[in-house]
């Protein structure tokens, strides 16, 4: 099971009733794995209907990947829930966000050292065992950098592929995001990604404050996606062909025709690209 190369939305309930009265012409619906671990009850259904029509990705936010340990009941939850829906696409990030028995709401970096890499690859493979299918890892919008990282965060992720078998999640954003952050250059980041392992984008909005040391950008998923980071898919697409597209916007979330409006620019890209690979 794959996605369509197409554009795709992240769904939110209080759109439920305008996608059935109206299906759109989306490739695929996105979901966050933890809102949905419950036995029954709406959120199912609703699952269970949008994915009648649409391909379905559920994207979790909890495993903590880089922690210390999976947990072994959450992963349980997961695999539950891909076992009762069958997704066509399962994705995580590069992150921890749990330590012992204390959970964080936050996805939080890594160190890219030789321990991390070891550690990450034993989780990954925890998870795509229990799971019995192929995880895509997502690259993390980050805001520090640490001393004792000796490995490229690209050669840190394609390693991990390349040892577990996983694919690769890009988050476009995050891209800008963090090469804004750490004053690199997001175009030689992207030309150093291991774009062929691939299976999935994201694209969403951030936030920006203005510091003394220049820029800093949240990803805030809560705007319209910039125009820099629709170059940068461009960019991408230009190398790779058309990929499954997801926009996401998850904090202040607009009115459905807002976010038809992006997936129907990310549509564009994606048509204008394949045209391109066509000619």
């Amino acid at each position: 099971m794959t996605l369509p190369a197409r554009a795709g939305l992240g769904f939110k309930p209080q759109h439920f009733a305008q996608i059935v009265a109206s299906p759109p012409t989306v490739g695929f619906f996105e979901v966050h794995a933890e809102n949905y671990l419950g036995a029954g009850g709406a959120p199912h259904v609703m699952l269970e209907t949008l994915h009648r029509d649409h391909a379905l990705s559920v994207h979790g936010v909890g495993l903590s990947i880089g922690g210390d340990r999976i947990d072994a009941a959450h992963l349980a939850r997961i695999k539950a829930l891909c076992d009762r829906h069958q997704p066509e696409s399962f994705s995580e990030h590069l992150a921890w966000s749990s330590h012992g028995n204390e959970f964080l709401n936050d996805l939080l970096p890594l160190p890219y050292t030789a321990a991390t890499l070891d550690r990450v690859v034993a989780h990954v493979d925890q998870v795509q065992t229990a799971l019995g299918r192929r995880l895509l890892l997502e690259n993390p919008a980050t805001y520090v950098v640490f001393a004792d990282s000796d490995i490229p965060e690209t050669e840190f992720l394609a390693q991990i592929a390349a040892r577990s078998g996983c694919g690769l999640l890009l988050d476009v954003n995050n891209v800008f995001v963090s090469c804004t952050n750490h004053r690199t250059d997001p175009l030689a980041y992207l030309d150093a990604f291991p774009l062929h392992l691939v299976a999935e984008i994201h694209l969403g909005g951030h936030e920006a404050e203005d510091l003394p040391s220049g820029p800093l950008l949240i990803d805030s998923h809560g705007a319209e996606v910039a125009d820099p980071v629709w170059a940068l898919f461009a960019h991408v697409l230009h190398r790779t062909g058309p990929l499954p597209s997801l926009v996401e916007w998850d904090t202040d979330v607009p009115d459905w025709p807002v976010l038809m409006a992006e997936a129907q620019r990310a549509e564009r890209v994606l048509s204008h690209e394949a045209r391109h690979a066509a000619a």
